[in-house]
């Protein structure tokens, strides 16, 4: 006797209802993600989910078997599950001018950030706008810090998914232990819960120990998602230790460099003056901050010892490439992630520090990283999608559950990107995509709507994951 398959694909799960409208989605190649690209392939979809995938014609069958009426779609190019930004600021799109330049450093590119972020600015609008452009791009979730309330409604007014991650930094100890904590916990409840709530504590450069250790605690009792930025700046990353520290007592006697934790060290910052090496990683470790329901922004100075450490708390790393290299950082570590095996997402960080919010070039810059880098495993075009689609879920805890994203599977969330490419072969068109994909994005989908054809915006976006997708495209050839 055969186990009950699962029950997102269950006939009964998946047998198509008369009065609900099924729309086919075809295109010349369809890249699930968990599962081998198809040539000719489609995708159905009916109230906002996905019913059936895979070739065209074994879809059509499918339906016409089971006499369900349905409208087609046909797109030109390659169709993948909607792109995911895991790490952006939708506010600071106002601020392109700051993006716009080139800098030799953090501090330098922050002196620009600063004197911007003083200026007036309407940052509600600003976040639509971002949401706006994502949504031109392909991008159907984000991983969207928030710093000023106003902004805190971009992913839900502009139906996007993903998560909205209250951002918190500039507590020290004992103002965080007299006001800080009570502060947080009501600017949390102001956070719209749709279509995800967050914290975002900023980076133990900008928080002293107290709130870094309490935050995880407030984020877990409420069964949220943390996100951070970690090894973005130079300074974050591990030194070699001066040697003996005078006045800390190590278990035989003397003070190492390396027994940061039993000198009860106030920051990060206090930890480096005092001498001790260990990185900006293994503090927050040792705080308890990373874990699953956490993921990071950067991960650009990582030595091996702190891509082992995220691996072991099963804590992702959303790279940035383009937004490192307007600061004058370094380029992310990506062949070391790739060969060791890190759970990995992409994001464009804000246009405050990146040239725009295509998600796509970021993808092309790790590929190009990823080869001067020394990886040569003809794998790099498929997990480079992959870390931008299923990947930025699994970083936010989305690609599995009821309202699952990432992937096109059947009961998966109808979240698709279709990109016009010429390839027609599957190698191809994932080598185009991968390698000069920005520009390129020819419709977006959310939640079964087409949001977005040939750059322009269409279609409304539901007011509840709950309510049916509304498709609102004629359907004619594309």
């Amino acid at each position: 006797m055969s186990a009950a398959p699962p029950s997102d694909l269950h006939p009964s799960a998946t047998r198509p209802r008369a009065d609900h409208p099924v729309v086919v989605h075809s295109a010349r190649v369809v890249v699930p993600m968990t599962a081998p690209p198809i040539a000719d392939g489609a995708v159905a979809v009916q109230d906002g989910r996905i019913l059936h995938v895979g070739d065209r014609s074994w879809v059509v069958d499918q339906l016409a078997g089971s006499g369900t009426t349905f409208t087609e779609r046909q797109w030109r190019g390659a169709l993948l599950p909607g792109l995911i930004n895991a790490h952006s600021h939708l506010q600071y799109t106002g601020m392109a001018s700051v993006g716009r330049g080139q800098y030799n450093g953090f501090e330098d590119w922050a002196a620009a950030f600063n004197q911007d972020y003083a200026e007036p600015h309407d940052w509600r609008a600003e976040a639509a706008a971002g949401a706006a452009a994502s949504i031109r791009a392909g991008v159907t979730s984000i991983a969207d810090i928030v710093t000023d309330i106003e902004a805190s409604t971009a992913l839900e007014d502009a139906g996007l998914g993903g998560i909205a991650y209250w951002e918190v930094m500039d507590w020290e100890n004992d103002a965080w232990q007299s006001h800080g904590r009570d502060q947080v916990l009501d600017e949390l409840a102001r956070i719209p819960t749709t279509p995800g709530a967050g914290l975002s504590p900023h980076a133990p450069y900008s928080l002293e120990v107290a709130p870094l250790l309490e935050l995880p605690d407030i984020v877990r009792q409420r069964g949220l998602r943390l996100h951070l930025h970690l090894g973005e700046a130079a300074f974050e990353g591990e030194r070699v230790a001066l040697g003996p520290v005078p006045g800390l007592d190590g278990v035989d006697g003397v003070g190492h460099g390396n027994d940061w934790h039993l000198a009860n060290v106030p920051s990060f910052r206090a930890l480096r003056a005092l001498g001790f090496g260990a990185s900006a990683t293994a503090f927050v470790d040792r705080l308890g901050v990373l874990g699953p329901d956490c993921h990071i922004a950067h991960g650009v100075y990582m030595t091996a010892a702190d891509r082992a450490l995220l691996r072991a708390r099963g804590t992702a790393v959303a790279l940035c490439p383009r937004s490192n290299a307007v600061i004058g950082l370094d380029p992310p570590p990506v062949a070391d992630y790739l060969r060791e095996g890190s759970p990995i997402a992409i994001g464009t960080d804000s246009l405050s520090s990146s040239p725009s919010l295509d998600l796509m070039a970021d993808v092309t810059a790790l590929h190009r990283i990823a080869r001067a880098q020394g990886y040569g495993h003809r794998d790099l075009h498929e997990r480079l999608l992959a870390a931008a689609t299923l990947g930025g879920a699994h970083a936010m805890g989305l690609a599995v559950g009821p309202d699952r994203i990432g992937h096109l599977a059947v009961g998966a969330r109808a979240d698709l990107a279709v990109f016009d490419v010429d390839a027609r072969t599957v190698p191809d068109a994932l080598a185009e995509l991968v390698e000069d994909g920005a520009g390129r994005a020819a419709a977006t989908v959310i939640r079964g709507v087409v949001r977005a054809v040939d750059g322009a915006l269409t279609g409304v976006p539901t007011s509840s994951p709950d309510r049916p997708a509304r498709p609102v495209i004629p359907v004619e050839e594309s």
